[in-house]
């Protein structure tokens, strides 16, 4: 086999291949017998019909196509490892030519890895802002665990107040037609934590039991339903019920109650702990963050529109898969953004994710970091975690989908190298 490479833009390379007649005869009667064994031709058993026989019932270019596609994988396998290319699409055929008798002529395209040229990617010293605790943050801690554990009681004798907890019927109206789906009764909503319409808890407030009354609102012009954004809409409305929280009091008792505290100052302590451990990990994330950003922007790579558009794509479905699981079409979410606007949003994500991806490997193969077997062990671990799914068992529902596998190896491969350039690195917090 001979074979000639050319060098092409966007990182292809054009290979032809020429295969001795002697050999393309071989694939081609290898093909003929192959096919003989699925199909039935009258008067031979099946896989015992001559190649003519084979010929005048299928014709000689089924057969050829056979040839092709039982060879060529381990053709181009061949030339990939002789040339030492970095392929990273699956070749394709742009042309052949096939006569028996002579010598196979293929002209395939192979799409390359970019060349990645790194920057300053060590001993580099980047000022990160760092995150500052809110001041607030221990009380509203402290607020989340004594509402965690408040008494709900009901009231009588006054109105509903912005913290109150109602129980109420309503029916909703655009341009005096009923909302659908836009009723309900003895709905229950805390005020104070209302994901309804903007506006919408505000007026329940200062209503008393069995008060009829309505509600103006309007719906944001981002509303998913598009008849409905944009709409001014009013709500009928009536109480049936005011509740209230009664929070305990926080002393030694209640500190007894939710943990493993003795006293108020313990739980406070752990508390403490909780929000340093937290301003740690994120001024952590955050300085990753920045030394990725800085290394990727450092780097030059020249990349080909056909890994990004593969990378947008793959992103596309994991969008709709996305979608689908919040309760959303593909149809909704083209109607409420717009197609385009979807799509040159996806694209831009891509073509970052695959500098970000060449960078990482580029870094990897230079400073020789690699994936060992405990490391993705510890992934599958990790993984086994999350799921509570014990690791063989684990192992044995990832097989049937076999792509995990490689996700989880560049997951794994990223971390090593994200570690890599902290210990590499300085970060200044300010």
């Amino acid at each position: 086999m001979e074979t000639k490479i050319e060098k092409l833009p966007e990182n292809i390379v054009k290979v032809e291949i020429e295969v001795p007649a002697k050999d393309a005869v071989g694939y081609y009667n290898n093909a003929a017998k192959k096919i003989a064994q699925y199909i039935n031709i009258p008067g031979f058993r099946k896989g015992k019909a001559p190649r003519n026989i084979v010929e005048q019932n299928i014709g000689e270019e089924r057969i050829k196509h056979e040839a092709l596609e039982s060879v060529l994988p381990r053709l181009f396998s061949e030339i990939i490892k002789e040339n030492n290319l970095d392929v990273v699409a699956q070749p394709y055929v742009e042309s052949y030519k096939y006569n028996i008798g002579e010598d196979l002529k293929i002209t395939a395209r192979m799409e390359l890895r970019p060349e990645v040229t790194l920057g300053e990617y060590k001993n580099m010293t980047i000022d990160v802002e760092g995150y500052k605790t809110p001041d607030d943050a221990m009380q509203n801690s402290i607020n989340g665990l004594l509402e965690r554990e408040a008494a709900t009681v009901v009231v009588t004798d006054r109105k509903t107040l912005a913290n109150d907890i109602v129980v109420f019927d309503f029916e909703g109206f655009v341009n005096g037609e009923k909302i659908e789906h836009g009723d309900a009764k003895n709905y229950t909503l805390d005020l104070a934590h209302s994901s309804f319409i903007p506006g919408f808890a505000e007026q329940l407030v200062d209503r008393t039991i069995g008060e009829d009354f309505d509600i103006t609102v309007t719906f944001p012009e981002s509303y998913h339903e598009k008849k409905l954004a944009g709409q001014p809409a009013v709500f009928k409305c009536k109480i049936n019920e005011i509740k209230t929280k009664l929070l305990p009091e926080l002393n030694d008792e209640f500190a007894q109650k939710v943990g493993p505290f003795k006293t108020v100052e313990d739980l406070k302590a752990d508390i403490q702990s909780y929000l340093d451990k937290q301003k740690e990990d994120i001024d952590r994330t955050n300085s990753e963050k920045a030394i990725f950003e800085k290394v990727v922007n450092n780097a030059k790579v020249d990349i080909q529109q056909s890994m990004i558009d593969r990378e947008a794509d793959q992103l596309l479905e994991e969008y709709k898969q996305k979608l689908q699981m919040q309760g959303f079409t593909w149809e909704q979410a083209v109607e409420a953004q717009g197609y385009d606007s979807i799509m040159n949003n996806l694209k831009e994500d891509a073509a970052i994710r695959v500098k970000n991806s060449l960078v990482i490997d580029k870094i990897a193969k230079e400073e020789n970091i690699t994936v060992s077997q405990a490391d993705f062990g510890a992934k599958l671990a990790e993984l086994g975690r999350m799921y509570q799914i014990d690791t063989p068992t684990m192992i044995k529902q990832l097989s049937q989908t076999p792509g995990v596998f490689n996700s989880l190896s560049q997951q794994a491969l990223n971390e090593k190298v994200a570690k890599f350039l902290a210990d590499n690195n300085t970060v200044n917090l300010k």
